[in-house]
């Protein structure tokens, strides 16, 4: 039976007088003798009013939130209560965690795509940053194809053509100009974003050329920075909107580098706990390009405790900043009418090391680069916050998104929908992958060059090839083709301080990983060898 005529059925004994509570004795048990997924209840299928019964709600909107290099440990739900994020946290409370998501590639655009289309890197050939999501790959507003959704796409795009509208979303508000070199033969790279014309219009004069650069945005009060302008542009479309169904995305920079705000003073430096890994020494048993980044990292943001305090308190400034004009958008949900149906994703395109290793920013296959947030807070699903432990990935967005609003399986995409694990099932497979291909930016040299490698070496590093798998017994193995490999006991060594690839005790956990890893590389085309 589908979702609508299994709603039709409810409707049907409403109208004569039948209890839902004479048929069915449980939630499960309801959606069993429906012949209802779980998924379609979720997606604005049938919805209890006390006394009332049951009738068909609108269909679901969505509000994905998403950020640029937050890492997982940046609110309460993840461990930290001293970051100052009352909305994110109030979210949280009320939402789905997934307290162990990994994205697909610790990097911009490669993760990016993936979120936006559910296929990997490596099958839209977004494999590195700047490179455009080809047209004939769909997104969400063309996987649903519904004529019915309004559709909007705000922030940093990172896909291509960064401040023209594309892929099925009717209206675009852009924020970014660094990306005009990157634009397609016929785009004009005169253009400017919106974030641009509304800085014009406030008296400001562009600081670099023709164009405004993010440090200059990044020092605006606060209420004409990017995340102000993005608040703004989304509640706008919310009360526009509100009588229909609508699909918004709203990206934020931040805390993406440059790494300062107007809240750089939010947060005590002295009150900054460092990651228990800062000190971790990178022997020699650690991938060379890793060693080479962490150099250039120390270089680049200073190598005593004191400079990376610092530099953590105003990244946690940074999304305080974002949970400030999340709380905006959730507000404007609330007095709208409209959070009860309304599902609401947060999550971010990769993280960040800010100082674990002693390293800054992404690129590597370390926890702290490729785990990230990711709530889900979905208004049918009542009951306050869950934490869902199991590994899962960025793969599994939009076959999640597609059953949890349109109520149907999407075959075609390698994830898996994670509906059924927020009604009590389980995860279909249970590893995941994350991937490294050839990236320009993948080997970053402290000026005045490196002791540690020569030319010949930095540029096979650039070309490295990694595939990583993550077992849901907690060991992590990472393979490359030109670099060092890594073994980790994520159980035992949550900071992953100790490389066991090589110790020679694992030969039977290695050969287990790699099979699972040529077995998933099959599944998905992936013809990489390492």
């Amino acid at each position: 039976m589908s979702v609508f005529n299994a709603l039709m059925v409810l409707a049907k004994n409403q109208l004569k007088g039948v209890k839902m509570a004479n048929h069915v004795s449980s939630r499960r048990d309801f959606m069993k003798a429906a012949g209802v997924t779980a998924a379609g209840v979720l997606a604005g299928g049938p919805r209890a009013f006390g006394s009332a019964g049951y009738r068909v709600r609108r269909k679901p909107n969505l509000l994905f939130i998403w950020t640029d290099e937050q890492r997982a440990d940046t609110m309460a739900a993840y461990g930290n209560s001293k970051i100052h994020a009352p909305n994110l946290n109030k979210l949280a409370a009320e939402s789905f965690v997934f307290s162990n998501a990994y994205v697909t590639q610790p990097v911009c655009t490669p993760n990016r795509s993936a979120v936006m289309t559910g296929l990997w890197p490596h099958t839209t050939g977004c494999i590195k940053n700047n490179v455009p999501l080809p047209d004939d790959v769909k997104c969400l507003p063309e996987l649903l194809d519904d004529k019915d959704y309004r559709t909007a796409y705000m922030g940093k795009w990172h896909l291509g053509d960064e401040i023209f509208a594309q892929h099925g979303f009717e209206e675009w508000a852009s924020i970014e100009d660094g990306y005009s070199a990157h634009y397609r033969t016929g785009r004009d790279r005169s253009e400017r974003s919106d974030y641009h014309h509304f800085l014009i219009e406030r008296g400001c004069k562009p600081d670099s050329g023709t164009k405004f650069s993010r440090s200059f945005a990044a020092r605006r009060p606060i209420e004409h920075c990017k995340p102000a302008f993005l608040e703004m542009k989304a509640c706008d479309f919310l009360r526009r909107h509100r009588k229909e169904p609508f699909i918004l995305y709203v990206n934020f920079l931040e805390p993406h580098m440059p790494f300062f705000g107007p809240l750089d003073d939010e947060h005590d430096p002295e009150q900054v706990d460092l990651p228990a890994n800062f000190g971790d020494p990178l022997e020699e048993n650690e991938p060379l390009r890793y060693r080479i980044i962490r150099e250039c990292c120390r270089a680049r943001y200073g190598g005593r405790e004191k400079d990376i305090r610092a530099l953590i308190a105003r990244y946690w400034g940074l999304v305080t900043q974002v949970d400030r004009s999340l709380g905006g958008m959730l507000r404007t949900l609330d007095e709208l009418g409209l959070a009860e149906d309304t599902i609401v994703v947060y999550t971010s395109d990769h993280g960040d090391m800010m100082g674990s290793h002693h390293m800054v920013e992404k690129s590597v296959m370390y926890e702290e680069a490729v785990r990230v947030p990711w709530l889900m807070r979905i208004p049918q699903m009542q009951g306050g916050r869950r934490i869902m432990k199991e590994r899962v990935s960025h793969i599994d967005m939009m076959p999640t998104l597609i059953e949890l609003m349109a109520g149907r399986r999407a075959e075609h995409l390698p994830g898996q929908s994670l509906a059924g694990l927020m009604t009590g099932g389980r995860v279909k497979e249970g590893h995941v992958f994350v991937e490294w291909n050839p990236n320009s930016g993948a080997v970053k040299v402290k000026r005045g060059g490196t002791q540690l490698a020569t030319k010949e070496e930095l540029g096979r590093l650039k070309n490295d090839r990694s595939r990583a798998v993550i077992s849901p017994d907690g060991w992590k193995m990472c393979l490359s083709d030109t670099d060092l490999c890594q073994l980790f006991d994520l159980n035992k060594d949550p900071g992953e301080t100790r490389n066991l690839f090589y110790a020679g005790r694992h030969s039977d956990v290695i050969r287990r990983l790699r099979a699972e890893l040529r077995r998933w590389q099959e599944s998905v085309g992936d013809t990489v060898r390492v």
